[in-house]
């Protein structure tokens, strides 16, 4: 019997976490349609609908349309520190994610861009859209933004090593640290949706960087876009 003053949607979210959790739903394994679980739970479709988009919305379970509601691989445990590295922050999963470049431009810099990077207002800058895929699932869009006075070849170098760090290194920045980290959450553009094969409006987390050289100048300014509930963002911090 249920609790009196439960919802019952958030008990149907529970029950699936917990079955999820334990393995009865492996990852990439397919959810029982709508109307399945509406009969097990003794429900009405639309509260289904309701526990289904909270499980989504956490990037638990993904809605493949004419195919049905599928089990995601668990959520990515992402350290930032001063010296964030994707390739490394993938690594203790045992994941390789090489970055593809889906383009690249010039633009002059904003007054935003030209605080982050430490350049004038209106000073070229390269940048380039970066999709991550893990397992042939799209994990994260990164937009980077370089001083073309110093890395005007970097989108060329990029395109073929997929490692923004080996680019650098090739350039001759042998090491590089994390000077900032803001994060925030909003809702997706239909491209970046697209990309990230998630539905239109789903939450993505934003998480904006900016990188230094050893000598403390600003090399790059980054913005990544990622699927609401796929990554856990660790601060990691430094001793005093």
């Amino acid at each position: 019997m249920r609790r009196a003053g439960t919802i019952l949607w958030r008990e149907i979210d529970t029950a699936l976490s917990s079955e999820i959790a334990e393995g009865r739903y492996p990852a990439g394994s397919r959810l029982p349609a709508e109307a399945e679980l509406a009969a097990r739970f003794g429900v009405n479709r639309h509260t289904v609908r309701r526990a289904l988009a909270e499980l989504q919305s956490r990037g638990t379970i993904s809605v493949e349309r004419g195919r049905g509601m599928f089990v995601k691989s668990p959520r990515f445990s992402y350290p930032v520190s001063n010296r964030t590295r994707f390739s490394e922050n993938v690594s203790h999963i045992a994941k390789k994610a090489r970055g593809r470049m889906l383009q690249s431009w010039q633009m002059p810099a904003t007054e935003k861009l030209a605080r982050d990077l430490d350049i004038q207002v209106g000073a070229t800058v390269i940048a380039f859209d970066d999709l991550r895929v893990i397992d042939g699932e799209p994990v994260s869009l990164t937009t980077h933004h370089f001083p073309a006075d110093r890395f005007h070849e970097l989108p060329t170098i990029f395109a073929d090593t997929g490692s923004i760090t080996e680019s650098l290194l090739l350039l001759g920045v042998d090491d590089y640290t994390r000077r900032l980290t803001r994060v925030h959450a909003r809702r997706s553009t239909p491209e970046e949706a697209a990309l990230l094969k998630h539905e239109p409006d789903a939450p993505v987390l934003v998480v904006e960087s900016i990188n230094i050289d050893r000598q403390g100048r600003p090399i790059e300014f980054g913005n990544s876009r990622s699927t609401g509930g796929l990554w856990e963002i660790v601060l990691e911090g430094s001793p005093a």
